[in-house]
């Protein structure tokens, strides 16, 4: 784990909802993030060599075998300029059948084919007596930091990424798929946060982890504050406005359809911290539920699922926007100053600055982590 903090941790209020006692995606039972992080090399580009500043982040909804027991899925482009393997079949068929794998744009094929790998391990008679295998992959571009045509992300890479996922809590920052990767013209990447809600169907858990790697310096909000045009730090020109990759899950009963409803949200966490989607970026969100998790070699009739009412889902609504919010901001406060190819500089976010700013509007407050549902 690095050493930074994240926002709440420093006293930054967000408003009276409980996070899970870990705030990140695994509150959501069962889930497990594993990263895979790749940093070489320094200086001018040397193209197959480095430098390298990429990896591999991998979400898997549970730990069990995917496709054998799939989880409800769903996915919604804000603007379509990414990549997202599987995405006719999460349309098609409502469901995830392998973990969620994100790295950088040129490394999709590799971890796609990597993942297709793992599942066959699981599944030996997949594509012979079975159905094949697609895996469900994104990705953010992080060439401006990395050696992209170099092809550094390989198959073993992946498979640290699965064997190192957890349960507990997650490293957040210039870590795995978003070692390479910018938010705001300051160092982005891995981000997570979480909600506790209670809806007429019971309590539930709603979880977020973001590919952070969007938008422009003067776009920057934080708690509603231009934190972007009122800092005084570098500021690099990458070529293009980057991407964000946003991964909901939870464990409320909703099916496809209402899944679909949910990652709608996330964007509006999105536009929470600035973004108004450039029409370079690729906004893309997963989501997914892990009840109703089905064997589909038994073929239990799809009958026995029991989903919640439409009407009853805005406090999922509401924890996926406060929750996408947050784990933007956790990655950008959790990110350090990294140098990359060509001695190209993205640097943090400038923490005590912008925290001197919120207090001067505020909205920092010694009590602030008593949202946590922990208390800690």
């Amino acid at each position: 784990m690095n050493g930074r903090q994240g926002p709440r941790e420093l006293g930054v209020s967000f408003g009276p909802g409980l996070t899970g006692p870990r705030n990140a995606i695994t509150d959501v039972p069962g889930v497990k993030v594993g990263h895979c992080t790749l940093i070489e090399g320094s200086g001018k580009l040397c193209e197959g060599k480095g430098p390298i500043r990429t990896g591999v982040t991998v979400v898997m909804p549970h730990s069990g075998n995917l496709f054998a027991q799939p989880v409800k899925g769903a996915y919604f482009d804000l603007n379509g300029c990414g990549g997202l393997s599987g995405a006719l079949q999460i349309r098609e068929f409502g469901v995830i059948e392998t973990p969620i794998f994100l790295t950088n744009t040129m490394s999709m094929g590799a971890v796609a084919e990597a993942a297709v790998r793992h599942t066959l391990k699981l599944n030996p008679t997949s594509g012979i007596t079975d159905d094949t295998c697609i895996p469900i992959v994104s990705e953010c571009d992080d060439s401006y930091l990395n050696d992209s045509r170099g092809f550094h992300v390989r198959e073993e890479h992946v498979v640290k990424a699965i064997e190192s996922a957890t349960s507990d809590l997650i490293e957040e920052g210039a870590v795995g798929a978003g070692t390479g990767m910018s938010a705001y013209d300051f160092k982005g990447g891995i981000g997570t946060s979480s909600r506790k809600v209670r809806t007429p169907a019971g309590e539930h858990i709603v979880g977020v982890l973001v590919l952070a790697n969007h938008g422009e310096r003067s776009d920057l909000l934080v708690r509603g504050i231009p934190i972007g045009r009122l800092l005084d730090a570098p500021n690099p020109k990458r070529r293009e406005s980057g991407s964000i990759v946003m991964v909901v899950g939870t464990d409320a009963p909703v099916d496809a359809r209402q899944l679909g409803r949910l990652a709608k949200r996330a964007p509006l966490g999105l536009a929470l911290t600035g973004s108004c989607a450039h029409s370079g970026s690729g906004d893309i969100v997963i989501a997914f539920s892990t009840a109703n998790v089905h064997n589909r070699f038994i073929g239990e009739p799809t009958l026995t699922d029991r989903f919640m009412r439409d009407g009853d889902m805005d406090a999922l609504f509401r924890g996926t926007v406060d929750a996408t919010e947050e784990a933007i901001l956790n990655a950008l406060f959790k990110a350090d100053t990294t140098t990359g190819r060509d001695d190209h500089v993205v640097p943090g976010l400038p923490v005590d600055a912008t925290i001197g700013i919120l207090k001067a509007h505020g909205l920092v407050h010694r009590n602030a982590e008593a949202t946590r549902a922990d208390g800690r």
